[in-house]
């Protein structure tokens, strides 16, 4: 049995994040002993050769640095092109793009170079000998079992194995008669008859690789490229068997709808399907998809981000101990039930992203990948040898990503997931320990560039990271790949094409460990505006980030949520609404929006939340464990609670979703324009805009200000867009709504130092403590669209206020004149009024009447 997981992040340096290992019940965290402000996050000033921002904390104007190679450039053509063009790679590398962006990198140009070559040597080797990068991600097509003519073939690549059968129920798991023949690489294989017209092996039957290796041993082991893998759910600790899976054509799920376009910027739902239903059991693939996918469709997410998809053989690692690369987790359902939710997510408008795990692989023998290493080199295995080939804190095995048929086996996975099952990206998991051999441990990144580009870097880690980008954009150029890395590797989240390792987003990581810093220790009144501010806008302008409050690592047992942090154990006793808020509940709501929302609007170009923090979920996550009896109590979502209608679950829901809507409607995530006017210290207040919008973020636990000025960029006329205090909220509902704030000029025009926070226009608003509100530009168009909609609305009012005092009952079918005639004196006037507005028998029909008993009864007698 592995050993149990605390979280999916490490917590021995913070450069570094995936999972930690310990053998406490207790799941021991030492998030307070890390350093809260992320050495990435914070350049050294004035340290030569430092990590650069380049997004400016204030901006007034946008200087375009992130400039794209040209199509026709050098280093474009070695990347991207034919190999013919790839002739004087020495005079191309002086080209690469990356070094135009960042000037700082230049002094690290031989390292780009050196990495740029492999890369291309790399891919140079693939299609002289496999017909290129795309076919050579085609090895599930080879490798494992497939159809061919006649019968079944299946090969494994094995190269310390002395001999090799495949064993099974179709032989009785008697290999005697199905021996493998190995080739000059290392591949063993076999071609099993069809018998008289029917496959050898039939669809569901549990198959092995059955081997020999140096000292003589037979051992069984699942078969590497296994599409699916159950366990008998009756036998403690069983292991696992590989399942020859090949459905009849018509049992085959066939997608109905095709993959929707990729968003301006992801709005991501993390999810974890096992974990994801009320009861205390795991969920479905089907169930998910009916029951939780439309809730995330209504929360206005337009991205799911599936965890533990991949089958691992001990529930409570998360899914980061993956045992077979190429099987759908089992305990949720089939391979066709995984189909049934991504093209339910489709049909939804819903992309889905993979949590896919390529920095490392479990260290299970009997069920995992780490079976095959029976001692041999690394040139023969999967991993590397010796201490090189283990991580010892996350207990688990490293793969050779210089070795041919690893860099053939993870690139085909990925090529499988896209075609197979029509995932719309990944994101990839453990980054940064694969791209330096110190993995992070005892590590702190401080920024300085020395530190990202040494002999500390695994070169052939960035390569295959590197491949794997280029292959996926070549198959889905709209694919969207995040990476979770902390230590901020400057160009992670660059093209291939201008020296870049790929990526198209880097989750933000230290935003979540700034946030609990605060709530664990400071006073809301030691909140430093400048400080979060800071820690949210600090990141290279060229590369995007993907911005989160919490995500599922601050959900796991051990840590707390930030609506358990904010409101403990009052989260089961004082969410009614029918009783009287607490002090602490009030506190909690209003700062659980403001965080997310603060978070989304500045903290990247993309947002992402784990699956129940939209409302609060009261409870952590708690696998099942020998530590908890076993239990599933804590290892599920307690819907009822945002269902319930008078719990104050509700608001925060309500409010997660308007965030959504209002990056629907106005596209904020995606606009580069991104200025932080003010950060007052002493009102606590964040005035800042993104887009067009004008936002405005009043921390003070106490102070409200009226009249409060803001700069802004635009002048005009500017509305409420979204106000954090509104009733439907939970809030006090003190911010009008239809109130029109008009903007003044600021000082002289052209002169930046004379306007007011560097901003050419203000105006005021009211800004009530612990509020978030936003503010559009009404625009001249929206202008007489609202005067038009307004004045007919009253016109209607006033025309349903005749009818509701007429003397006598109008029927649908009376005329305009029998409206006059049937109006009492005291209201004739109004009648007047209703013919500009019932001008004809359409706009009659439209009037309200009361129905009853099935029929029309008119309207009251005055």
């Amino acid at each position: 049995m592995e050993k149990l997981l605390n979280s999916s992040r490490l917590v021995f340096s913070p450069a570094v994040a995936s999972f930690s290992l310990s053998s406490s019940e207790n799941y021991t965290r030492t998030r307070a002993e890390r350093n809260n402000k992320l050495a990435n996050q914070l350049p050294n000033k004035g340290t030569c050769g430092s990590q650069k921002l380049l997004r400016h904390h204030i901006l007034s104007t946008r200087i375009p640095v992130h400039r794209r190679v040209e199509h026709n450039s050098p280093i474009s053509a070695v990347l991207t092109d034919d190999p013919s063009t790839m002739t004087s790679m020495d005079d191309d590398t002086e080209n690469i793009g990356i070094l135009r962006i960042d000037p700082g990198l230049e002094p690290f140009k031989d390292h780009f170079k050196y990495r740029v070559r492999k890369y291309v040597d790399q891919k140079n080797l693939f299609e002289k000998y496999e017909g290129g990068l795309e076919e050579f991600a085609k090895g599930y097509l080879k490798f494992g079992f497939n159809r061919e003519e006649g019968g079944i073939v299946y090969r494994e690549w094995a190269p310390a194995a002395l001999e090799a059968q495949v064993i099974g129920d179709f032989n009785q798991w008697d290999g005697s008669n199905h021996k493998m023949v190995k080739d000059q690489y290392g591949v063993w294989s076999i071609k099993i008859p069809d018998s008289v017209g029917t496959p050898a092996i039939p669809h569901g039957s549990r198959v092995k690789f059955r081997f020999k290796h140096g000292d003589g041993v037979w051992v069984d082991r699942i078969p590497a490229w296994i599409k699916y893998a159950t366990v008998d759910p009756t036998s403690f600790a069983a292991p696992y068997d590989g399942v020859y899976w090949d459905p009849p054509a018509s049992e085959r799920y066939e997608f109905k709808y095709p993959q929707p376009p990729k968003p301006m910027a992801p709005r991501i739902y993390e999810a974890h399907v096992g974990m994801s239903c009320s009861e205390p059991r795991v969920n479905s693939y089907r169930e998910f998809a009916d029951d939780v996918l439309p809730r995330i469709r209504a929360n206005n997410y337009n991205t799911v981000q599936l965890m533990a998809v991949i089958e691992h053989s001990y529930y409570a690692s998360f899914g980061y101990h993956v045992t077979n690369f190429f099987a759908v987790s089992s305990r949720s359902g089939t391979p066709d039930d995984l189909k049934y939710l991504i093209d339910k997510a489709h049909s939804l408008g819903l992309r889905v992203l993979m949590d896919v795990v390529h920095s490392h692989a479990s260290n299970n023998v009997t069920d995992g990948l780490n079976g095959y290493d029976v001692g041999q080199s690394s040139q023969e295995s999967y991993f590397h040898a010796g201490s090189r080939g283990y991580h010892a804190l996350w207990d688990s095995r490293l793969f050779n990503y210089a070795n041919w048929e690893v860099l053939r086996f993870l690139l085909s996975n990925l090529r499988w997931w896209l075609e197979e099952y029509k995932f719309d990206g990944f994101r990839f998991d453990g980054v940064t320990s694969m791209l330096y051999h110190h993995h992070g441990i005892n590590t702190a990144f401080t920024g300085n560039y020395n530190e990202y580009f040494s002999e500390s870097t695994d070169v052939d880690a960035v390569v295959y990271m590197m491949l794997a980008n280029s292959l996926v954009h070549n198959i889905l150029p709209d694919a969207t790949i995040i990476a979770e890395d902390v230590s901020g590797m400057p160009g992670l989240c660059l093209p291939v094409s201008e020296g870049g390792i790929g990526f198209n987003y880097r989750l933000a990581m230290a935003i979540p460990d700034q946030w609990i810093d605060y709530l664990k220790n400071k006073k809301d009144e030691e909140w430093s505006m400048k400080e979060i501010s800071w820690n949210l806008t600090n990141r290279r302008y060229t590369e995007k980030c993907v911005s989160y409050a919490e995500s599922h690592d601050q959900a796991i047992v051990g840590d707390k949520t930030i609506a358990f942090l904010l409101m403990d154990e009052e989260m089961y006793s004082g969410m009614s609404s029918l009783t009287e808020v607490s002090p602490t509940v009030q506190r909690g709501i209003a700062l659980h929006k403001m965080i997310h929302f603060l978070t989304m609007a500045l903290g990247g170009e993309g947002y992402l939340n784990f699956m129940g923090n939209e409302f609060g979920h009261p409870e952590w996550i708690d696998f099942p464990r020998e530590g908890n009896g076993w239990s599933y109590e804590k290892c599920r979502r307690q819907w009822n609670l945002v269902d319930t209608d008078h719990l104050r679950y509700k608001f925060m829901n309500e409010f997660d979703r308007a965030m959504n809507m209002l990056d629907d409607k106005f596209s904020f995530l995606a606009s580069s324009k991104q200025i932080v006017s003010s950060t007052n210290e002493e009102d606590k207040v964040i005035v800042f805009e993104r887009g067009d919008l004008v936002f405005v973020f009043n921390f003070h636990p106490e102070n409200t200000y009226e009249g409060y000025k803001v700069g802004c960029d635009l002048p005009g006329k500017y509305r409420v867009a979204l106000d954090s205090d509104a009733s439907e909220f939970g809030g006090h509902g003190r911010v009008g709504h239809d109130v029109d704030h008009f903007t003044c000029p600021e000082g002289m025009p052209g002169v930046p130092e004379t306007n007011f926070n560097n901003r050419p226009n203000s105006f005021k608003v009211l800004s009530p403590a612990r509020t978030s509100v936003v503010y559009h530009r009404v625009e001249e168009k929206e202008e007489e669209e609202h005067n038009e909609s307004s004045l007919t609305n009253a016109k209607k009012t006033l025309a349903a206020d005749v009818l509701q005092n007429s003397s006598e009952s109008i029927s649908a079918n009376e005329t305009l004149g029998d409206v006059a005639d049937n109006c009492s004196q005291s209201v004739s006037s109004k009648a007047t009024l209703v013919a500009d507005v019932v001008a004809d028998r359409e706009n009659l029909e439209a009037l309200p009447t009361i129905e009853g008993d099935g029929e029309s009864v008119g309207t009251p007698e005055h």
